[in-house]
């Protein structure tokens, strides 16, 4: 069994990143870094972490490095780049992914990384902001028994629940096939009720029949009433991420050589979702495509 975790690096320290390390702090020896080197400067002076702007010395003075940015990619040349983490890291040490990165992307960075005697842990979150702040988060770990049973102290200040799904980027692909559900729901929702309006159904008993049915769904007990019927659109997480995560699960369908056509169409509109309507909207504001494509505003009784 590997040395427990007495050392973090964090790095990004976003919306996200900045309520998870701290809660973190209290209990490891924390090195932080950011894009932003004033947002680190910012975090260590709050804190008894360490902030510094390599990567390279961040990994050197940790167990552990945990990442938390904006998709696979960047994650990728923060370990493998030039002064990246590779650099600074010695052997024993592991790599815990938390952001929402591809799957197959992070099987590849498992195996690059393996001979330098680092492991990768893929430990991406649901829970949005509110999770983060409060330690709440539902966490879907992939990789090696051993490597997830030594970062499992560590996930537990950060989650309530924490889910073991099986080799190097199972809990990365387990996150976008939650939030493929997750959009496909949100958007045949949308639609039934568009067309249900223009029959002349009033929406807000369709929502009440649909609960009691079988196409209840999470979108319909809570986000449709709460924010569409409303037109209070405030959700926190953005149709942009959502088209990110759909995003991704598509591609993992593509790199196994799958048909998956609705995954497909799916992808496909969040992705116009997101041009359209921009990078801040939220996830709610979809039913605005149908509402522009038919002329109606739900509810308005318009159609």
């Amino acid at each position: 069994m590997p040395e427990a975790i007495a050392s973090i690096g964090f790095v990004g320290l976003g919306n996200m990143g900045w309520p998870m390390a701290h809660l973190l702090d209290p209990h490891y020896s924390l090195t932080v870094h950011d894009a932003r080197a004033n947002v680190a400067e910012s975090f260590a002076a709050e804190h008894a972490a360490t902030a510094t702007t390599s990567l390279a010395e961040l990994a050197a003075a940790s167990d552990a490095v945990i990442t938390m940015l904006p998709n696979g990619d960047i994650v990728r040349e923060v370990a493998l780049g030039d002064g990246g983490l590779a650099a600074g890291f010695v052997g024993g040490s592991v790599l815990l992914d938390m952001s929402s990165s591809a799957p197959l992307g992070t099987h590849r960075l498992a195996e690059d990384l393996e001979p330098r005697g680092v492991a990768v842990v893929d430990a991406p979150v649901s829970g949005g902001v509110a999770g983060a702040r409060g330690g709440t988060l539902a966490i879907m770990v992939g990789g090696d028994p051993d490597e997830i049973a030594r970062c499992r102290p560590v996930l537990e200040h950060l989650g309530r629940v924490i889910y073991e799904m099986g080799g190097s980027g199972t809990g990365h692909a387990m996150k976008a096939l939650n939030n493929y559900c997750s959009a496909a729901a949100l958007s045949s929702a949308c639609e039934a009720l568009i067309v249900g309006d223009r029959m002349g159904l009033e929406p807000a008993k369709m929502v009440d029949v649909l609960n009691a049915s079988s196409g209840r769904s999470a979108a319909t007990q809570g986000k449709i009433a709460e924010e569409i019927l409303s037109r209070d659109f405030s959700a926190g997480f953005t149709i942009a991420l959502m088209a990110k995560d759909v995003g991704i699960a598509g591609g993992l369908a593509e790199g196994l050589a799958m048909e998956a056509p609705i995954l497909a169409r799916t992808r496909d509109l969040w992705r116009d979702a997101a041009e359209l309507l921009g990078d801040t909207a939220g996830v709610t504001e979809i039913v605005k495509l149908w509402e522009e494509w038919n002329g109606a505003e739900l509810g308005s009784g318009s159609g």
